[in-house]
C-alpha cells in the first residue's frame, strides 16, 4: 500500500518549494524537477508493490512484459482493468478488492513505463547479453553458449551418441549434433501454445539403444462446443532418423480443463523402467489435488507402456486412479532421484510464498491446498494451517517464492565441492540455487549465476558438465568450472 506519511511529506515539500520559488522569483525548473522526483517516488512504491505481489509469475525484472503479445491491451487503462478483474483461467488473480484505484493506477503506470523505458526501470532487454564469468564460493564458472535463438528452450536430454535433444515450448523438437548444428525432428504432436502450456519434456527409455523409444509431455487441446479445453499428455514414440513414429498415449491427465495454468509435465524413469510423471493442479486447487479420482495435482507412476505397476500404492483401491503415486501437489516442476538414498525428490511452486522441496513416498498426501506456507497472489489467506495430521511436511520451503524450476543432484567429479548437492533453477529471481544436503535437510544455500535470466532447466550432460536452460531470450549454457 502507499505510505501515507511518505506521500504527505512529498506534498508538503512541493508546497514549500513552490512558496520558496515565488518568494525568490525563481524559474519553474525546480518545480518540474520536484514533480519528476514525486513521479519517480510513486513509481518506486509501485515497483515495490510489483515485486511483492506480481513478480512470482511475471519475473522480478518483469521479463514477461517485455516484447510480448498483449491479449487484453497494454495501455494504462487496459492494464488497470486486468489488475482489477484478473483472468482466473490464466491464473491471474483479481486485485480490485486489495488495492485502491490510485494504487492500481500507479502499478499500471509502472508497468507501462517499464515497457516504454526499459533501461531506466531496470527491466531486461530481450537482447541483453549476460556476462561470461561468474564467481561461486568454491570456483569461478565460465559460460559456454551451446544453443540460442528461441524463446523458451524448456528441456534437454541426450542421445547415446552425445547429441542433445531440446524441446521448444512452442512445439518444436531439435537435435543438436556434435558440431552444434540444429536439426528439426518431425512428427511432434500439435500442442496448445500459451503462457504456461506447450511442449514440455523429453525422456529416453532406459533401453533406448534397443527400442528407440522417447517420451514427450505436452499440453493437448480439445474443443467441446464453444470451449477450448486442455490437459497434460505423455506420449511414447519411436525415434527414427529425426522422425517421431508410432505414437502411443501413455498418460492423459483427466479431466480436461478450461484453465491455462499448472500443467506439471516432469518425467523421470527409475531403475525398473517405471515412469514417474507430475501433473499440476490446473489452477483448480479446491477440486483436483485431494480428489483421488482426478489426475491433476498428483505424481503418477506407470510402466513404460502405460500399464499400472502391480505394487502401485492405490492399485487395489476402488474409486481411485490407480496410476497415482502421491497427491496433494500444486505444480511440480522438478523431479530427481537422490544418488545417496535413491529416494525421489520433488519441488513444486507455491502461490505467493511456500515453494517446497519434498521427498516423495507412495500414497502420501503432501497437503495442497489444505496446508501451505504461502498465501494468495493478491495477499489474502486461503488457509491458516501449516500442518495437519496425515499430511507431509516439506523438507524445505522458500518464502518469498523463488519459482523453482528444474532440479538435479550433482554426481560428476568436475565440480568436486558440489558433489551430491542439489541444484534448483529460479524463474522469478533468475539464478541457480545450490542446496547443501545433510540428513535429508537443506543446511546451506548459495545463489549462483545471479542475473542469468529465468532459469527453466538444469541437467548433467553425458560429458559430466552442468547444463542450464534460460528463457526469454532462450539460451542453453554449459557451466565450465575454473578450478
Amino acid at each position: 500500500m502507499f505510505n501515507g506519511h511518505f506521500i504527505k511529506s512529498l506534498i508538503c515539500l512541493w508546497f514549500c518549494l513552490c512558496f520558496f520559488q515565488c518568494k525568490n522569483n525563481s524559474s519553474i525548473q525546480d518545480q518540474e524537477n520536484l514533480a519528476q522526483i514525486i513521479n519517480d517516488s510513486v513509481l518506486s512504491i509501485a515497483k515495490q508493490r510489483f515485486e511483492n505481489f506480481c513478480s512470482g509469475c511475471h519475473g522480478q525484472q518483469m521479463h514477461a512484459f517485455v516484447d510480448r503479445k498483449w491479449r487484453h491491451g497494454n495501455g494504462v487503462e487496459d492494464i488497470m482493468s486486468s489488475i482489477k478483474k484478473g483472468y482466473s483461467d490464466s491464473g491471474m488473480p483479481a486485485f480490485g478488492e486489495v488495492f485502491t484505484e490510485d494504487e492500481i493506477k500507479g502499478l499500471a503506470k509502472y508497468i507501462r513505463s517499464g515497457i516504454d523505458r526499459v533501461e531506466k526501470y531496470g527491466f531486461e532487454s530481450t537482447i541483453k547479453k549476460v556476462k561470461d564469468t561468474f564467481e561461486t564460493e568454491h570456483f569461478n564458472i565460465v559460460l559456454d553458449t551451446v544453443f540460442s535463438g528461441i524463446e523458451v528452450p524448456w528441456h534437454t536430454n541426450w542421445l547415446p551418441n552425445g547429441n542433445m535433444l531440446i524441446t521448444d515450448r512452442d512445439g518444436l523438437l531439435y537435435r543438436l549434433d556434435e558440431n552444434r548444428n540444429r536439426h528439426v525432428i518431425k512428427g511432434v504432436p500439435t500442442v496448445r501454445k500459451n503462457d504456461q502450456d506447450g511442449l514440455f519434456e523429453i525422456q529416453l527409455h532406459p533401453d533406448f539403444e534397443d527400442n528407440k523409444w522417447v517420451y514427450l509431455s505436452y499440453s493437448d487441446l480439445k474443443i467441446e462446443g464453444n470451449d477450448s479445453l486442455t490437459t497434460t499428455v505423455v506420449s511414447r514414440f519411436v525415434l527414427d532418423n529425426d522422425q517421431l513414429k508410432q505414437k502411443k498415449d501413455i498418460l492423459i491427465a483427466l479431466p480436461y480443463s478450461k484453465k491455462k495454468v499448472h500443467f506439471g509435465g516432469k518425467m523421470l524413469f527409475d531403475n525398473k523402467n517405471r515412469l514417474y510423471v507430475s501433473f499440476g493442479d490446473r489452477g483448480e486447487r479446491d477440486i483436483n489435488p485431494q480428489d483421488l479420482y482426478r489426475m491433476p495435482g498428483k505424481i503418477h507412476r506407470v510402466n513404460d507402456d502405460g500399464s499400472i505397476p502391480v505394487d502401485n500404492p492405490f492399485v487395489d483401491q476402488e474409486g481411485v486412479k490407480k496410476s497415482i503415486f502421491s497427491y496433494g501437489h500444486r505444480n511440480p516442476q522438478g523431479l530427481a532421484f537422490n544418488p545417496l538414498t535413491h529416494d525421489l525428490w520433488q519441488h513444486e511452486h507455491g502461490p505467493r510464498g511456500g515453494d517446497e522441496i519434498n521427498i516423495i513416498k507412495p500414497k502420501k498426501n503432501y497437503g495442497w491446498p489444505v496446508i501451505s506456507y504461502g498465501i494468495n497472489y493478491n495477499g489474502t489467506v486461503f488457509t491458516k494451517l501449516l500442518e495437519k495430521e496425515g499430511m507431509e511436511q516439506p523438507i524445505h520451503y522458500w518464502t518469498p517464492s523463488i519459482a523453482p524450476c528444474g532440479m538435479t543432484f550433482v554426481t560428476t567429479g568436475l565440480y568436486k565441492e558440489w558433489n551430491n548437492n542439489l541444484l534448483v533453477g529460479s524463474l522469478r529471481f533468475g539464478y541457480l540455487n545450490r542446496c547443501v544436503i545433510e540428513n535429508n535437510k537443506v543446511i546451506k544455500e548459495e545463489v549462483v549465476l545471479k542475473g542469468i535470466g529465468r532459469l527453466r532447466n538444469v541437467a548433467i550432460g553425458p560429458d559430466g558438465y552442468i547444463y542450464i536452460n534460460v528463457e526469454k531470450p532462450g539460451y542453453i549454457f554449459r557451466l565450465i568450472p575454473l578450478i
